[in-house]
């Protein structure tokens, strides 16, 4: 009985983690329209320094926030595994 509850247990969790593997891509449509807006409203010219080093700025934020929603999921998993009854 307990190597069939594992055995669910390590599907199921194949299944969602395999669901997950897709979330973290974003259409290449809707970064470079939206970051170019940012980054011209601020007056700077395509191609300067200032307009790379506000690209950057934008990748890094996105980055950093990707890396933030993933951490979360990755907490939320590992707390459901660790805490199956409180869930």
């Amino acid at each position: 009985m307990r190597l069939i509850s594992t055995t669910l247990i390590a599907l199921t969790l194949a299944l969602v983690l395999g669901a997950c593997a897709q979330r973290s891509q974003i259409p290449v449509s809707s970064l470079g329209e939206d970051d170019d807006a940012i980054c011209r409203a601020n007056g700077v010219v395509v191609g300067s320094s200032d307009y790379v080093a506000c690209r950057k700025d934008r990748d890094v934020i996105r980055n950093n926030a990707a890396a933030r929603a993933d951490r979360a999921q990755r907490n939320l998993s590992e707390y459901m595994l660790n805490n199956p009854d409180r869930h």
